[in-house]
């Protein structure tokens, strides 16, 4: 059945339509979020030859999948890719479309110069740790994430 699933899925770039659907992915992966913030977010995704989003669409399902890749120039480490999100609908998990979205992004990073790929995994994701490692990745290190939420600026005082 797998087999079957597979030989109906496309891989493609996410396009402005794909919002909604993008949106409702990313719901399933923990982030929220609405079509309008998502179609931004797409557009946001500048210059092309440092993002690609992709998504896999199945036959008659639509888009099922998604997966963020992008490559930043950095200072202490060569070039790398980053799997930024990577999300298969509930109930197509386990097919190949996941597999498939993360050949996509490292073909693209190959392209692009990259010599590694690196993906960050909340702590319990077990269930996708285990897929990247069945995919040759290597856990190397565990760390803290630290967040801060931004005010806005206001105009300087003289």
């Amino acid at each position: 059945m797998a087999g079957q699933k597979l030989a109906k899925l496309k891989l493609r770039r996410a396009r402005p339509q794909d919002a909604a659907r993008l949106a409702e992915l990313s719901g399933q992966l923990g982030y929220p979020a609405g079509a309008a913030q998502m179609k931004e977010r797409l557009k946001s995704l500048r210059p092309a030859a440092q993002h690609a989003a992709i998504v896999a669409e199945l036959t008659g399902k639509g888009v099922i999948g998604w997966i963020h890749v992008s490559v930043d120039p950095l200072l202490e480490v060569e070039s790398r890719a980053e799997v930024n999100g990577l999300v298969v609908a509930e109930g197509n998990r386990s097919a190949g479309a996941g597999w498939a979205l993360l050949e996509a992004a490292e073909r693209w990073a190959k392209a692009h110069g990259c010599k590694q790929m690196s993906v960050r995994s909340n702590v319990v994701r077990e269930r996708a740790h285990e897929f990247y490692e069945r995919h040759g990745y290597e856990h190397y290190k565990t760390q803290k994430a630290f967040r801060k939420r931004l005010k806005e600026l206001r105009p300087a005082q003289p």
